[in-house]
């Protein structure tokens, strides 16, 4: 079986508090977008390991760990006495904020529930996927939601326009975790209003979007990274009104209706050197 794993982007992130465990308490907008990762899984006997391979060798050892640790709770749980062969094929880039891992990680939620025929009710399997990362839960289904607490707590949204997404990716990538640790220390400056945001994607009101996005994290993400607020400026200069970083960096975006001007950027940016990606909100 070989199933899709969808990056997202963020239009919105607010820390709403800190819990005692050390995550953060957020209010969020996810998007799903059509760039995706491709698995392949095939069961095997239980004579066998599961293993899992893919063609990118820059991946983080933990994106491998949140497969991983995916089919071990899912074989403890339901009693699985079968074993995986999984392999990934990497075009979402890693450390980008754009939840690659995560997403990977429900594809195979998804794909070993329809080979074995599981049925799980929908918190309990909300429950499996936020015990293995914040984002897990979204990716279950990847429709545009307003995302609360860890990750866990989803509202869908009806995003009345067809949007577009242009996605530059810096060289390097950041470390969620160093990220909020910053943002600890420096707090923020770039507080979204999430209510007029989700009302403003619902009607339509692309000229309203600017003034409702916004992302905390970016400014410990631009102190770690100045390259990520030169390529918003970038965009900024070059037109677009609806810019932000996605997640907790390094990618951002620049999200419009207007597909022949996302697309002549998109050519520019790769002419001069930039890695971007040419995509569509789901």
């Amino acid at each position: 079986m070989i199933v899709k794993a969808f990056a997202k982007i963020n239009l919105a992130i607010n820390v709403v508090g800190k819990k005692d465990d050390g995550y953060h308490d957020l209010d969020m907008i996810m998007l799903p977008v059509d760039l995706h990762d491709s698995i392949r899984i095939e069961v095997l006997p239980s004579n066998f390991e599961t293993y899992i391979t893919c063609d990118d060798f820059s991946l983080e050892v933990n994106e491998y760990n949140l497969c991983s640790i995916t089919v071990e709770k899912m074989k403890k749980k339901y009693d699985i006495d079968k074993s995986f062969r999984i392999h990934i094929h990497k075009n979402i880039p890693i450390g980008a904020g754009l939840g690659g891992g995560s997403s990977n990680a429900a594809a195979v939620i998804n794909a070993i529930k329809t080979l074995l025929k599981l049925n799980i009710p929908y918190e309990e399997e909300i429950e499996l996927a936020k015990s293995i990362g914040a984002d897990v839960p979204f990716f279950l289904n990847s429709k545009p939601a307003r995302v609360k607490g860890i990750g866990e707590d989803l509202t869908p949204i009806k995003i009345k326009n067809k949007y577009y997404v242009l996605l530059i990716k810096p060289e390097h990538g950041l470390s969620t975790k160093e990220v909020y640790q910053k943002y600890d220390e420096l707090g923020s400056d770039n507080h979204a209003d999430v209510d007029n945001l989700v009302k403003a994607l619902e009607n339509g009101e692309d000229d309203k979007l600017k003034d409702f996005m916004g992302n905390d994290l970016e400014k410990a993400s631009i102190t770690m990274l100045p390259t990520i607020g030169e390529i918003k400026k970038q965009l900024l200069d070059d037109g677009f009104e609806n810019v932000l970083m996605s997640g907790s960096g390094s990618s951002v975006f620049a999200i419009s209706t207007n597909r022949a001007m996302i697309e002549k950027e998109y050519k520019k940016l790769n002419k001069l050197g930039f890695n971007a990606f040419l995509t569509k909100v789901l």
